[in-house]
């Protein structure tokens, strides 16, 4: 049986190690600012539609701007485009902060989450194509479970250190500024990261240039079986987005208990992240993959249906566990399968599919609760999502055949670096 190497033997990479310090301080900012936003919204205006909206308004810019994104991941410095958009994500929580404080109507917030949403649009292309320049082909998996957990990790404690903050002081303007320190640095510890990407000789700007990375992820079956599954899954099985709904009128847990069950998922994904941490590479990939998003949808109809605090929590928390393993099987093979001169682009759509399935998935589920109650939109969403796993299972039968996680380069692996970049 092959032996699982160290798990911690990658953070003497001192590259890496500050990219994980970066991203922890800024998804721990962003989580608190989500916790704020929602409370804020549902406290001033009561109206669960509203929330929707807030996914709604991260999903336009998003759509808008991926084409873009992915185009300025490939032919820029990536390093110095995640710089530049945490500066803008700074600035937008400050913008968040002013509002709130002087407590100008809700639409001038909604302006600041479009912002955002550009912002960090061109964030996850840059920094998704970024991670790979910083470790070797033989680290990537590992380094991809360690990036996971970091993540997991902050969000874990962002939701819960702003539930707490709000509860104390029954305002949301500590935590946006408190989420403009956070990405300010995030800022900070990129600057000390001495690789970078190089950009390949540039081209003629095109359309057949932007399509790129759409072109490739529909002509590469296993990459498109995968961003598929994540998407409608979480498309009608995210949950979310009615968390305060669910906190204050059918929980009745308050603030405090709202961060509770923002921070119940990401401690599933992140206590998953390191149970694989500590494994060998999984053998049987695809099958895992449909197994984990038909969990999470079964626990996501048991959420809709809980109306215990603690039942609530464990759902959430087993969704989290489900969803860690779509996570890392759809990232890793999405690097994997990729060239690096496009993997910008790349991850630009991909990014979009599952940035689609997040946003417009809260703003689905807040259009269904509205119209149907909160209890209606997530148990439904649960059961579609069990229905899209067989969906996916009969078009694309290769996904469930799809073995080993890791394949060596002389099997079809695209062109991940041997060795660092480094300045």
């Amino acid at each position: 049986m092959e032996r699982a190497p160290s798990p911690y033997a990658i953070l003497r990479n001192w590259d890496f190690l500050f990219y994980l310090i970066g991203r922890f301080a800024a998804t721990f900012g962003q989580q608190m600012l989500t916790v704020a936003v929602g409370w804020e919204l549902y406290e001033r205006t009561g109206s669960s539609l509203l929330l929707g909206l807030v996914g709604l308004t991260a999903f336009v810019p998003m759509v808008l701007t991926t084409l873009p994104a992915g185009h300025v991941a490939d032919t820029r410095e990536r390093k110095g485009v995640i710089i530049a958009m945490h500066a803008a994500l700074a600035c937008t929580s400050l913008g968040l902060a002013l509002i709130s404080w002087k407590q100008e109507p809700v639409a001038w917030m909604f302006i600041c989450l479009s912002v955002a949403g550009v912002a960090r649009t061109f964030l996850w292309s840059a920094s998704a194509s970024f991670l790979p320049q910083l470790v070797t082909r033989e680290e990537f998996p590992l380094a991809m479970t360690w990036s996971s957990s970091t993540f997991q990790f902050s969000a874990v404690a962002g939701p819960a250190v702003g539930g707490a903050l709000i509860a104390l002081s029954r305002k949301a303007v500590d935590v946006y500024v408190f989420s403009a320190v956070s990405s300010l640095a995030c800022l900070g510890m990129f600057c000390l990261v001495r690789a970078h990407s190089k950009p390949p000789p540039k081209e003629p700007f095109s359309m057949e240039m932007l399509l790129g990375g759409f072109r490739f992820v529909f002509n590469h079956r296993i990459i498109l079986a995968a961003i598929t599954l994540d998407l409608f899954a979480v498309l009608f099985g995210g949950a979310t987005a009615l968390l305060p709904v669910y906190a204050k009128d059918i929980l009745r847990v308050g603030p405090q208990g709202l961060g509770l069950l923002q921070a119940a998922l990401p401690i599933g994904s992140m206590l998953c992240a390191m149970t694989l941490a500590h494994r060998a590479p999984m053998q049987k990939a695809g099958r895992s993959l449909m197994w984990a998003v038909t969990i999470f949808g079964l626990a996501t109809i048991g959420f809709g249906y809980a109306k215990w605090f603690w039942l609530s929590f464990l759902m959430l928390f087993i969704c989290g566990c489900a969803d860690n393993i779509s996570v890392i099987v759809r990232h890793t093979l999405v690097q994997l399968l990729t060239p690096d001169s496009m993997r910008g682009r790349v991850s630009s759509v991909n990014n979009l599919f599952i940035g689609t399935s997040n946003e417009l998935g809260g703003f689905e589920s807040g259009l269904a609760s509205y119209c149907f109650g909160p209890v209606f939109s997530v148990v439904s969403g649960g059961i579609a999502t069990i229905l899209v796993v067989a969906v996916v299972a009969w078009a694309w039968p290769e996904i469930a055949r799809f073995g080993r996680l890791v394949q060596p380069a002389d099997e079809g692996a695209a062109d991940l670096p041997k060795s660092r970049v480094v300045d």
